[in-house]
């Protein structure tokens, strides 16, 4: 699998999570001097996963590994996952 691949992948499983997926614009509001990072975080009973545009692929897909290892454990062990994406999920 490509990077591209096993990130669309890692996607359809925070789909079928029930993860809110959302990528930033980029900016801060009024405060342009904070820096925005990917990461993620839960708001009432939701997991929410944050894509910063500045960030790279490879750490947009860091951040939702972290997601699905932490929030969806059952989903990953309950579902057929290819060999690439199982080792980077570490299932």
């Amino acid at each position: 699998m490509t990077p591209i691949d096993v990130h669309k992948a890692l996607l359809e499983l925070a789909g079928a999570a029930g993860f809110e997926v959302r990528r930033t614009s980029g900016r801060a509001g009024e405060d342009r001097d904070l820096p925005i990072a990917s990461g993620v975080c839960r708001v009432r009973d939701r997991v929410w996963v944050v894509l910063a545009t500045g960030d790279s692929l490879e750490e947009h897909s860091e951040v939702l590994v972290q997601a699905l290892q932490a929030h969806a454990s059952e989903l990953l062990e309950s579902r057929y996952l290819a060999p690439a994406l199982r080792e980077r999920l570490g299932v």
